[in-house]
């Protein structure tokens, strides 16, 4: 059972609203914001300088990955970088101007026995003023998820949107010598088994309402389908219908799944409740339909099907039943993931014998391939906010779980070493 998160946060009174209008960036590549990360310097209480260096790294790695910032090398740092800072007249934004940084994080910690408070603040270094500040309580255990909760705060006040840093990633792993699922935090940090079938587990997917997962497993000896909560740890078999209970996707309202049955012979996808109950079947051709991924919405599907000849993604309205085809190119198109914004759909083919990961809009225009050198790059799934993608790779030889920006840069592994991983389905606010 993954423990639930038990820092608190709260919200100081800091914000101010026309910081905005000092510092304001949407996307990667637009607008490169040099910052400053300062270590976090003791208040009260024990000095532990291993709190500070990881919430230091955590911090740099999360914003990094933005590709909204330009980190400045911390060697530079002058005199203000050891004082805590926490509030604007406390900083010498002189010297931070003098390294070219235009904004810095500051903060501070209390360590009272195990007990954690830790005050971080954004500061804008042009206008001399707070961007914004928060206060976390909790344990020390808690250090680094208190640091993504900030890192998804600094997002939230120079682009209006929070980062997608507190979520979690579900993957499969062979680590024990079976296929279990697991979770872990976004750096791939934390990493914790789920299940413990000695089976074969596959496809798992977020619900959009609760801290609980769908996937399917082979641990009755057939593909059926399960829902886990987290929490609590509690399982269900939901969908063990003869033959494939495969792919099965949560509905963005979380009242139903999408999933793939081969009951009546042939592969199709079909609506069940989240209890497994039978709603409606989607699709019927004579063709392998598989791998739905819902719009937004929730009025929509993509998914794989070979009912034109060769794997193609196609969209089928799911109230008026109409399909259309969306990738012409290439002869095996596969995995499709509605964008969260959904203004895109991710996918991979097939060519030259590797997969890499490719993007299109929901109209089949604008196709742009992400992943390019060797190795196949596969199962693309998008974060909550649709910044960024996670896929699995063989790039450096076993399968391993990989992060890039939702424009192909900044790619890099964040599953643990050991064992082959793949499979990655992206939480939700956690």
């Amino acid at each position: 059972m993954i423990r639930s998160l038990l820092f608190t946060l709260i919200g100081l009174a800091l914000f101010s609203g026309s910081a905005l209008a000092q510092i304001e960036i949407t996307a990667p590549g637009q607008q490169a914001i040099p910052l400053a990360v300062t270590r976090f310097l003791p208040l009260d209480g024990a000095v532990r300088p291993e709190i500070a260096a990881e919430v230091a790294a955590v911090l740099q790695s999360d914003l990094d990955l933005s590709g909204l910032f330009r980190l400045i090398d911390p060697a530079a740092f002058l005199s203000d970088a050891q004082k805590p800072g926490l509030n604007s007249t406390q900083v010498d934004f002189g010297q931070w101007r003098l390294l070219g940084a235009e904004a810095v994080i500051k903060g501070a910690y209390t360590l009272k026995g195990d007990q954690l408070t830790l005050e971080a603040r954004l500061f804008d270094t042009t206008g001399r003023r707070l961007l914004t500040g928060r206060r976390y309580l909790g344990k020390t255990s808690d250090a680094r998820r208190m640091a993504h909760a900030f890192a998804d705060e600094v997002l939230k006040s120079l682009t209006g949107e929070a980062g997608p840093f507190s979520s979690r990633i579900a993957y499969i792993s062979n680590q024990t010598g079976h296929k279990e699922l697991y979770l872990m935090e976004v750096d791939g940090h934390q990493s914790t088994r789920v299940t413990d079938h000695r089976s074969i587990v596959l496809n798992p997917d977020f619900s959009p309402v609760g801290k609980e997962l769908i996937f399917t497993s082979y641990r009755a000896g057939f593909p059926d389908l399960y829902r886990k909560e987290i929490n609590s740890g509690r399982e269900a078999r939901i969908s063990h219908r003869k033959g494939l209970n495969i792919a099965g996707r949560y509905r963005p309202d979380g009242r139903e799944i999408a999933l793939t049955l081969s009951q009546d012979g042939n592969s199709e996808i079909y609506l069940i409740g989240t209890d497994g109950t039978l709603h409606k079947r989607l699709t019927n051709d004579w063709g392998i339909d598989v791998d739905a991924s819902w719009s937004p919405r929730g009025d929509a599907i993509a998914f794989v099907s070979d009912r034109q000849g060769n794997p193609h993604v196609f969209i089928m309205d799911v109230i008026g039943g109409k399909v259309r085809r969306l990738t012409e190119a290439g002869k095996y198109n596969a995995t499709p993931a509605w964008s969260p914004k959904g203004d895109r759909i991710a996918f991979s083919r097939l060519e030259e014998g590797r997969f890499d990961i490719y993007t299109i809009r929901p109209d089949g225009s604008d196709e742009r391939r992400l992943t390019f050198g060797p190795g196949s790059k596969e199962h693309p799934r998008w974060s909550p906010d649709g910044r960024f993608l996670v896929y699995s790779s063989d790039q450096g030889g076993a399968k391993a779980i990989y992060l890039m920006r939702a424009d192909g840069t900044g790619g890099r592994r964040i599953s643990p070493a050991g064992g082959a991983s793949s499979h990655p389905a992206w939480s939700g606010r956690w």
